[in-house]
């Protein structure tokens, strides 16, 4: 459900009001009784809640890393090259 904002047209009052999508604006201002109006607001961003939304949540195995040079162990020195040719 989301968060709607509103300001009275009368004092200025601004306030937020959580409500579901098909419920009626409030057109009444809590504080003087006067006309309200809902404003367009920036929203928010989406909120992902589960597993699976990680970078740790799909790792490989490990057996396919490999290193710049195509290796699979790591190198003692600097692995590559600029043109990845292995130093070892």
């Amino acid at each position: 459900m989301p968060t709607y904002e509103y300001e009275c047209e009368n004092c200025g009052y601004r306030f937020e009001k959580f409500q579901k999508m098909s419920d009626e604006p409030i057109k009444e201002c809590p504080k003087c009784g006067g006309k309200t109006e809902r404003l367009i607001g920036g929203g928010m961003g989406i909120i992902f809640k589960g597993s699976g939304f990680y970078s740790t949540d799909y790792k490989d195995s490990g057996s396919s890393r490999k290193t710049c040079c195509g290796r699979t162990e790591r190198c003692d020195k600097p692995p590559c090259s600029d043109d990845n040719v292995c130093k070892r």
